[in-house]
């Protein structure tokens, strides 16, 4: 599969695609203002101890506290792939293969959160999820440290290998390779791209490695409780780092500077992929070239539609997202199930690209059309089963309900691509509708009925939205009368342009 990674940087964001065949597959960005923390390293301080919900409250610095979780405290190695959700490098958002681990010894049952820290205790920590909403860091005192071809893991005395690598032979070679250059009781994953790795490039990695380790160590001796230790790459290198895979035909830059930095780490970290980086110096804008943009807008809209004519429907919430298909204007040629199916299976491939896209994580709810032949349910679950079998994001899906839904979980690591790129509405704070007018003018006429004695004078001045208006004016004029002759005052409807549709003023004569 053809696929181009396009880095479009400027001094104020930076955005990264992952282009596949020509479609925009993954987009990832970053604001200095809004950088991304995953994999930074923390010395934080334990500020409060739940042993009602095994887990800490550490302070890192931040705005907020994050939370580590009993697991993430006291890691046995056989926690290793639980832990890190079957992600070679230990950082969620890297887009790594799964690795392949041996089953190996857990963490001792009985141990709680209050048998391993106390408040005040200073702790080493690694992000292992970002900050999302309301909710603090995720954090794990298990670091891991990526590199192109390994991940080293201090503190565990484990070797793991990719799964994608499949040649036994080569892992056999790769497992020994490591094994005869690893220091005592360390770790090390190797990563996909490592299968054609020499091993003086294994060795290499693991020396920088290493010395990072060391230096992370010094550096966690010196500074205060709250301090950063150690910084991950940022985004750009990061994804040229995960992303630039043998598969990945080039590296479009469209930024001088970024272009000579990518230029640089790649030259030492991957010199025999030197000649696929290239600088991008067109009058047309880079993401307009790929037509990345319209895929970008087009992520962003709630309503999609499909080929056939049906549409498929996106709503996130705080706690699942939920994805409803629809026929629309489809109306199919044989009859209503066969419409019915061929709807619904293509909607699965529009659901897998979407959220892969938008980074959807967490519970996600998929309501296809109802379907009554039990074959067609079976074919669309599994359909769905191989099309998401291209997201790097570990996946549970259930079969077809007895309600005709299909449920399924996807690892979140950060935020999607929605609330990165959008914020809640201030006129509704996010609810996305607002009272109806009629609503507003009934709100009206029972807070002049209540409060009637209390407006003294013969006459009250009622300020409101031009659409508010015209309706008081016009379909509840009678109830403008009834209200008139009820409270003994004649009421003046005031349209105001600049008034929220939800805002309105009663004032009277004093």
């Amino acid at each position: 599969m053809a696929s181009d990674l396009i880095i479009n940087a400027t001094e104020y964001e930076v955005r990264i695609a992952l282009v596949e065949n020509g479609h925009l597959v993954e987009l990832y960005l970053e604001r200095p203002t809004e950088k991304g923390l995953v994999g930074n390293v923390y010395k934080g301080k334990v500020v409060r101890v739940l042993p009602g919900m095994q887990a800490a409250f550490v302070d890192i610095g931040l705005d907020r506290t994050g939370f580590l979780y009993v697991d993430d405290v006291h890691v046995g190695s056989g926690d290793i792939e639980r832990r890190v959700g079957g992600c070679e490098c230990g950082q969620p958002d890297c887009n790594c293969d799964t690795m392949s681990t041996d089953a190996l010894d857990r963490r001792k049952p009985g141990m709680n959160i209050d048998d391993l820290l106390t408040e005040g205790q200073e702790v080493l920590v690694q992000i292992s999820k970002e900050p999302m909403g309301t909710k603090g860091a995720r954090l794990t005192c298990h670091i891991t440290l990526p590199c192109r071809n390994l991940v080293f893991m201090p503190m565990t005395d484990h070797i793991g290998i990719s799964r994608k690598i499949e040649n036994e032979e080569i892992r056999q070679q790769l497992r020994d390779d490591i094994e005869a250059l690893r220091p005592a009781g360390t770790g090390y994953i190797v990563r996909t791209m490592a299968e054609d790795a020499t091993r003086e490039e294994l060795e290499a990695d693991m020396e920088f490695l290493l010395h990072v380790w060391d230096e992370i160590q010094d550096m966690n001796s010196k500074v205060a409780p709250g301090s950063l230790v150690y910084e991950d790459l940022d985004i750009t290198l990061r994804s040229v780092r995960d992303l630039f895979t043998p598969e990945v035909s080039r590296v479009v830059v469209d930024h001088v500077k970024t272009f000579q930095r990518v230029s640089r780490f790649i030259n030492v970290f991957a010199p025999n992929l030197q000649d696929k980086v290239q600088l991008y110096q067109e009058e047309v804008p880079l993401f307009d070239a790929y037509g990345i943009e319209t895929d970008v807008s087009r992520a962003l809209e709630k309503k999609i539609w499909l080929r056939c004519g049906g549409y498929i429907f996106i709503e996130s919430t705080e706690a699942l997202t939920v994805i409803d298909v629809n026929t629309g204007r489809y109306v199919g040629k044989k009859g209503l199930e066969e419409t019915i199916f061929k709807t619904n299976m293509e909607a699965v491939k529009e659901i897998a690209y979407q959220v892969r896209l938008r980074n959807i994580g967490g519970i996600i709810i998929i309501d296809f059309i109802d379907m009554e032949e039990e074959a067609h349910r079976e074919e669309v679950f599994r359909a769905i089963k191989e099309a998401v079998k291209k997201d790097k994001s570990r996946i549970n899906i259930l079969r077809v309900s007895e309600f005709g839904l299909v449920q399924m979980t996807r690892k979140r690591s950060r935020e999607d691509l929605s609330r990165m790129m959008c914020e809640p509405c201030h006129y509704c704070d996010g609810e996305g509708m607002h009272k109806s007018r009629r609503t507003i003018c009934y709100e009206i006429f029972r807070k002049i009925s209540r409060n009637a004695l209390k407006m003294p004078g013969a006459s009250l001045t009622i300020k409101v939205h031009p659409l508010v208006a015209g309706m008081m004016l016009k379909e509840e004029a009678a109830t403008i009368e009834r209200l008139e002759n009820e409270v003994h005052k004649r009421l003046t409807i005031v349209s105001t342009k600049d008034f929220h549709i939800e805002r309105y003023e009663i004032t009277w004569e004093k």
